[in-house]
């Protein structure tokens, strides 16, 4: 399948949908619903309609018939949860290297590029707890740590966040982790 910037796409087994902004090798940048950028692979999205599209007209037995059909299912359907699986989530990651960001850096001071990045952390980490994600991890690079003193300065206005270093092995030095407790 091929897509184009300005296609809409939704995430394959994930409730996220959006506009393509940008596309490198087999990493797709969307824009959601809710205005946020995040990156996903290739593999990861299925086309919805293209943004050129017109629409299609269906009737409305069509229409009532399906939502019965999906509803039946919906009802039907065992759900079997596996902390264990859980427990072995990857946790969502931002990279917020500036590059991976904004398509140019001409024209951008210090301050407006850490702005972008500040902005960019609170917007994901809203949007993770929006969305129930219980651990997202923030690539910031090592840096002369003003970044990642900003991003703590962030994370410790929230009451219901705790932040760490993320695994070293994984990501060296250059990353934090945060853990958001889920209320029931």
């Amino acid at each position: 399948m091929e897509f184009r910037i300005g296609d809409i796409v939704q995430v394959i087994d994930d409730d996220i949908e959006g506009k393509i902004i940008e596309i490198l090798d087999s990493n797709i940048w969307i824009e959601t619903s809710d205005g946020f950028s995040m990156k996903f692979q290739l593999k990861d999205l299925v086309k919805i309609q293209k943004e050129t599209e017109p629409l299609l007209i269906v009737e409305k037995e069509t229409i009532a018939e399906a939502l019965q059909e999906k509803e039946h299912f919906r009802k039907n359907r065992k759900r079997t949860f596996s902390k264990k699986k859980e427990k072995q989530a990857p946790p969502m990651e931002v990279d917020l290297h500036i590059e991976k960001l904004v398509p140019y850096l001409k024209g951008l001071s210090n301050h407006d590029i850490l702005t972008k990045q500040i902005d960019t952390a609170r917007g994901q980490l809203e949007f993770a707890i929006r969305k129930r994600i219980q651990k997202i991890v923030f690539i910031h690079g090592v840096g002369e740590g003003v970044l990642k003193a900003e991003l703590e300065y962030l994370f410790s206005r929230y009451d219901n966040v705790k932040f760490y270093d993320a695994d070293y092995q994984r990501y060296g030095l250059g990353a934090t982790e945060v853990y958001i407790f889920q209320n029931s």
